[in-house]
């Protein structure tokens, strides 16, 4: 039995960047101070898949868009712990890195405005 949640392209985008993220913080944690913003990356990174996945299971009464809320602040999150990784990643990747969350936020955003329409009628 097939998941409709791998059809969800926010949540698709979610798991590209996790594994995006997992090679990149190799290179981080080779400094002192790449450790630390690493441990933050997979804290933030995986928060936003986690919550898209929590709030999908629980349905998609009023619990489901407040999950999406969460995940889109680790999205956010996410995008300022690649901006302070300048002195360590390539421009060229955390530019790549940042278009990711970009796309889940606006993705989220509008998914969040549909589902509490769906649910005020």
């Amino acid at each position: 039995m097939e998941d409709r949640l791998d059809d969800i392209t926010f949540y698709k985008l979610s798991l590209e960047l996790w594994d995006e993220m997992w090679a990149d913080t190799e290179i981080l944690m080779q400094d002192f101070r790449g450790k630390e913003i690493a441990r933050q990356m997979v804290r933030s990174v995986g928060s936003i898949s986690a919550n898209i996945e929590e709030g999908y299971g629980r349905g998609f009464g009023k619990e489901y868009p407040q999950f999406l809320r969460i995940s889109r602040g680790s999205a956010r999150e996410s995008k300022g712990w690649y901006r302070k990784s300048s002195h360590l990643l390539a421009p060229e990747i955390i530019s790549a890195r940042i278009l990711k969350p970009d796309d889940i936020i606006s993705m989220e955003t509008k998914a969040i405005l549909t589902l509490e329409l769906k649910t005020r009628h």
